[in-house]
C-alpha cells in the first residue's frame, strides 16, 4: 500500500508533507514528509504550498537527504527571509497529480472517512486515519452516532487477513474483526 499520511486533505489536494524552517541563509528550507519512504516527496518537482487558505505553485530546484530529514531549495526562494516566509507551510499536491495505483493498492487518504463494518454488518466507525507501526499499518476506527458504540478501534491493516473487502466506490470497508476486541 502506498502511503501518505494525511490529516488535513480536502477534496481536490493531499496533503504530501511540510515545510518546517529554514536550512542555511541561502534559502534552502527543511521538509517533513508524510510519504513513505519520506523521499518520495521530492518526486514530485512541482508542488503547492498551503499557508491558510492561500494556495501558491512552488518548483523544486533540487532537494536531498540531511541528516534524518530532508533539504529543499525552491524556485525564487534565494535567502533566508524568503525561506522563512515559506516556513510551517503544507506541501500539497492535487489528487489528480498522484500516480495511479493498481486496484489492490490505495492510498491512506482513500481510507480516511470509509465506513467500517464486520463480516456480520456490525457498523465499527469510520476510517479516522492510519498509522504505520514497525510491524504493519494500522486504521484508527470511531465509532459515530450510527454504530454499534462511540468506541475507538485499532486495527491492524492487513489485507486478507483482517481487511476482507474495500468499496471506493460505496465508501466502506468490510473487516474480519470482533467488535468486544
Amino acid at each position: 500500500m502506498t502511503r501518505f499520511e494525511t490529516s488535513h486533505t480536502d477534496d481536490t489536494h493531499v496533503v504530501l508533507g511540510k515545510l518546517t524552517s529554514p536550512h542555511g541563509i541561502k534559502g534552502w528550507l527543511k521538509v517533513y514528509s508524510y510519504t513513505s519512504p519520506m523521499d518520495n516527496i521530492l518526486d514530485y518537482p512541482e508542488w503547492w504550498v498551503r499557508k491558510g487558505e492561500t494556495l501558491m505553485p512552488v518548483t523544486i530546484v533540487q532537494g536531498h537527504r540531511q541528516g534524518k530529514g530532508l533539504v529543499v531549495q525552491l524556485k525564487g526562494v534565494d535567502d533566508r527571509d524568503a525561506a522563512e516566509a515559506l516556513a510551517q507551510t503544507d506541501i500539497v499536491l492535487p489528487k489528480d497529480a498522484l500516480p495511479e495505483l493498481p486496484a489492490d493498492e490505495y492510498y491512506w487518504h482513500e481510507l480516511e472517512g470509509m465506513t467500517v463494518f464486520t463480516q456480520a454488518g456490525e457498523r465499527l466507525g469510520r476510517v479516522s486515519y492510519l498509522f504505520e507501526t514497525g510491524a504493519n499499518d494500522v486504521m484508527v476506527v470511531r465509532g459515530d452516532s450510527e454504530s454499534i458504540d462511540k468506541r475507538e478501534r485499532l486495527l491492524p491493516f492487513l489485507p486478507d487477513d483482517v481487511i476482507i473487502e474495500i468499496s471506493s466506490q460505496e465508501g466502506r470497508m468490510v473487516v474480519d474483526w470482533d467488535p468486544e476486541f
